[in-house]
């Protein structure tokens, strides 16, 4: 027997419920009516209307409860309708209707209570008018669990209690969400549409709403953003061995505790209230560290509030092999306050270190400094110095690109090596994640327009944690479908972090190429579009739109004279091991079985270079597979230019963009 699972007898129907269900829900499923008032289906139980009261029987023991807040944790017989009970949910009724006797809420709920006397409770507290608030507290809980602010509550005791604002004032906190209007359940709140002037706001509203919903009670059993944001996924991705750990060699490390989310919640993060990118946002996965006291720096000994550290900020760490929770938050905040990309100077200063380390470099080009993995203080003067337009940090400063050809020309340093190991793309330093085993990600990554940044084509997650594009055929159709859908959003400026890091409870249900898509969060944002434009839009539509924008980009960029295959090729350690290292530290994982079971080559007895040099000939040849089959699907030939053709189906063959690329049409294999 489950023993999280306890018998229940409702009304002579016996159930298994689970341990602390509360007993509403579980009356609800074996389809049996309990009236209410204050509850919602979306917000925390209060019990304050008290019409939801069963009898529950444990032990001999009678007694009344608000089912609605009452939660199961052990065996009992449930009355949902003895004479007791029907008594008081009466009593409740003809009150609830001396009060506001005209609130269609109140006469229906009275109605199935037996009530229908108006006079009975009639006084001087009595209120005519129909949409008046009748205290159910749905508004004080939306604005709380919703958008998590406190601009609602109540003020007065008994008959004095109301609904108000702090000091009866109008609240300039309040951000206009509608939350509470749209939970309200008598009208008493009334909302005002002269914002934007949206087509239907009330389309706008019920899908928002939705997602609201979703936010307040499904995120805390799945991805935690509102309480650690992003850095939720530091421990995740160090489980799979996805995470960047000293310039994308290996993927995991036994200090990534020390820097994690649960170190961070912990430790760090102070202000525990919303904080997102907009006020109104109902994720608000943005934290903050306050009282920091600096150690380093031009603001040494003071202390400051820190935004963030976000995952990206940790994971940059870790790819510098900077295992420290005072250290992330120091270097976030100069990071910040510099403006300075977290992700490209962490992986910039990951491959000077690793440059360091092999020799590439030394103290006599560092000015003095050691820079092995993990040299805090010398990665931390660094960024100081490329403030100050100084010293080493300046040439840091410049990126990857630029200090592979400048050591390549001035130290005689080994070309291959340094663009094997140097994690750019387009002159773009790689985002923190560590792709090697997912080929869609290592496509995603280079495919990108801007270079391998996670916004376009962000595929890891799905690929290698949730598993849903398995296929060869899944990520090739994954790198054509999901950068159209990710530049919708910027194109409309919604949010990505809302379609699917928390997603709807019955996602689950389909299958997984399909729940990699998240219907149900892209029927909300479809209908965001109609309810402000007016004009319904489907999949197909969506994709057409944002194919015109991508082309463009990719036409333009060709214009510049880049924009074909040679920029789509990425180094190769985002491929697969450059060093011996490298993969020994994965062989029997990875790279052993992937030679075995993929290539039909044995390694036993081979060397790790004869090993390397097989698994980089099959990798390589996977990429650039994978990349023909993306650049098929997109409409573009084999030099990655869009045909003519594909203009003329997206309706933006317009003379000034043909002749740019009238020239490349010539079908040919590049590799």
């Amino acid at each position: 027997m489950d023993t999280n699972k306890i018998k229940v007898i409702i009304d002579d129907k016996e159930v298994e419920v689970v341990r602390d269900t509360f007993l509403l829900k579980a009356i609800q499923a074996v389809g049996i009516h309990v009236p209410t008032l204050c509850h919602h289906k979306d917000l925390t139980p209060s019990g304050t209307c008290r019409l939801c009261i069963v009898e529950v029987e444990n032990g001999g023991e009678m007694k009344l409860v608000t089912s609605c807040n009452y939660p199961v944790r052990e065996e009992m017989k449930v009355y949902t309708q003895s004479d007791r009970v029907m008594k008081h949910r009466k009593l409740l009724g003809e009150m609830y209707l001396g009060r506001w006797p005209n609130v269609p809420a109140v006469q229906d709920i009275a109605k199935r209570c037996g009530a229908t006397d108006k006079e009975k409770f009639r006084s001087e507290l009595t209120d005519e008018n129909p949409k008046a608030c009748i205290l159910c507290g749905h508004c004080v809980r939306a604005c709380d669990e919703f958008i998590q602010e406190r601009i609602l509550d109540y003020a007065g005791r008994g008959i004095k209690r109301h609904l108000t604002m702090p000091f009866g004032e109008v609240d300039p906190h309040c951000i206009g969400c509608t939350s509470c209007a749209y939970t309200c359940p008598t009208g008493a709140i009334e909302i005002i549409d002269d914002i934007n002037h949206p087509d239907n706001p009330k389309l706008i509203r019920d899908y928002g709403m939705r997602i609201n919903a979703e936010m307040a009670t499904l995120d805390k059993s799945q991805n935690r953003m509102r309480e650690v944001g992003t850095a939720t996924i530091v421990e995740v991705m160090d489980a799979y061995d996805l995470l960047p750990v000293h310039n994308f060699k290996f993927g995991c490390h036994p200090d990534t505790p020390k820097i994690d989310s649960a170190v961070l919640k912990a430790k760090y993060f102070t202000q525990n209230h919303p904080d997102g990118c907009w006020k109104g946002c109902s994720m608000a996965c943005s934290k903050a560290v306050d009282g920091f006291e600096l150690k380093t720096g031009p603001y040494e000994g003071q202390k400051v509030i820190v935004d963030g550290p976000e995952y990206e900020n940790a994971g940059a760490c870790a790819n510098m092999g900077c295992f420290d929770g005072d250290f992330v938050v120091e270097w976030n905040f100069y990071c910040d306050t510099y403006g300075v990309d977290t992700i490209s100077f962490g992986t910039t200063m990951a491959f000077v270190m690793e440059c360091y380390e092999n020799g590439v470099i030394d103290k006599n080009v560092t000015d003095g400094k050691a820079l092995n993995f993990g040299a805090m203080d010398e990665a931390m003067e660094c960024l100081h110095e490329m403030a100050r337009g100084e010293g080493f940090g300046v040439e840091v400063g410049q990126g990857v690109r630029w200090l592979k050809n400048k050591w390549i020309k001035e130290l005689s340093a080994d070309a291959d090596f340094l663009q094997d190991i140097g994690m750019e793309a387009k002159g773009l330093e790689y985002s923190e994640y560590m792709c090697k085993e997912s080929l869609a990600q290592q496509a995603g990554y280079t495919l990108a327009v801007k270079g391998p940044q996670h916004d376009e084509a962000w595929l890891i997650f799905m690929d290698m944690v949730n598993n849903q594009i398995p296929s060869f055929e899944d990520k090739a159709e994954a790198l054509y479908y999901y950068p159209l859908w990710r530049t919708w959003f910027s194109l409309h400026g919604l949010c990505k972090l809302i379609w699917n890091d928390v997603v709807p409870a019955d996602n689950k249900t389909y299958k997984p190429q399909i729940a990699a898509k998240v219907p149900g969060h892209m029927e909300d944002f479809f209908k965001f579009y109609e309810g402000m434009f007016g004009e319904p839009i489907d999949e197909k539509s969506m994709l057409d739109q944002s194919a015109r924008v991508h082309n463009l980009e990719r036409i333009m960029i060709r214009m510049l004279g880049y924009g074909t295959r040679k920029e789509d090729i990425p180094p190769y350690r985002a491929v697969g091991p450059v060093t011996e290292e490298e993969y020994e530290s994965r062989a029997e994982k990875y790279y052993d079985k992937q030679m075995k079971e993929n290539i039909g080559i044995d390694p036993e007895g081979k060397t790790t270079q004869e090993k390397m040099k097989i698994v980089r000939k099959y990798r390589t040849e996977q990429y650039n597979k994978v990349v023909d089959a993306a650049y098929d699907r997109r409409g573009w030939n084999r030099n990655g230019v869009p045909k003519i053709d594909r203009l003329k189906e997206l309706g933006i063959d317009l003379p000034e963009l043909v002749e740019i690329i009238k020239d490349d049409q010539e079908s040919r294999t590049f590799k």
